[in-house]
């Protein structure tokens, strides 16, 4: 898949969860890609979708920083991102290695989606769409308390006095 697909699946996906680690999870949906190069730059030859797309190491980054530590769950936004990676290029026609003592690829639906073509930019679509969608509606309503990242609830802010008319009047058509 491409980075653009792989930035708006993990994106999208940790925005539902948690909208302050959205670029942690973009960093991760790019690194398996960018670390081959840098296992290139040190001088040892990588294979596009080999060591750095293990569906077990991704695992078990995101076991180790929700289980045994992890601060701000910076650890745990990087390999989540990660995984969407692989997962999503588990989708392809090349699929990625489950682990390394498999000599198999993994495939998800068979493989049928070819990196570039159209069929990709649907899915990525398609789980974009569902997470604004999902956002949309765990929304709470107005005045109801909870907290929610988008779609701020300008008019109630007003009414409840925390933020004045004139703030009100700047941000009232401010959707996202």
């Amino acid at each position: 898949m491409k980075w653009i697909n792989h930035i708006a699946i993990a994106g999208a996906t940790t925005a539902l969860i948690a909208p302050p680690l959205v670029p942690l999870a973009i960093l991760g949906a790019t690194a398996p890609d960018w670390m081959e190069w840098i296992f290139k730059a040190v001088g040892q030859k990588v294979k596009h979708r080999t060591v750095t797309h293990y569906v077990t190491t991704w695992i078990a980054g995101i076991l180790f920083f929700y289980a045994v530590w992890d601060f701000q769950h910076i650890g745990l936004a990087f390999f989540f991102g990660g995984l969407t990676h692989v997962i999503a290029d588990s989708f392809t026609i090349a699929g990625v290695p489950f682990s390394p003592f498999s000599d198999r690829r993994f495939h998800l639906f068979g493989g049928r989606l070819r990196t570039g073509a159209t069929g990709e930019y649907i899915v990525a679509g398609l789980i974009v769409i569902t997470c604004f969608t999902a956002a949309i509606m765990i929304k709470p309503r107005s005045g109801e308390n909870g907290w929610y990242p988008f779609f701020y609830d300008w008019q109630a802010k007003y009414e409840e006095g925390m933020i004045d008319g004139k703030e009100w009047k700047e941000k009232r058509f401010n959707f996202l």
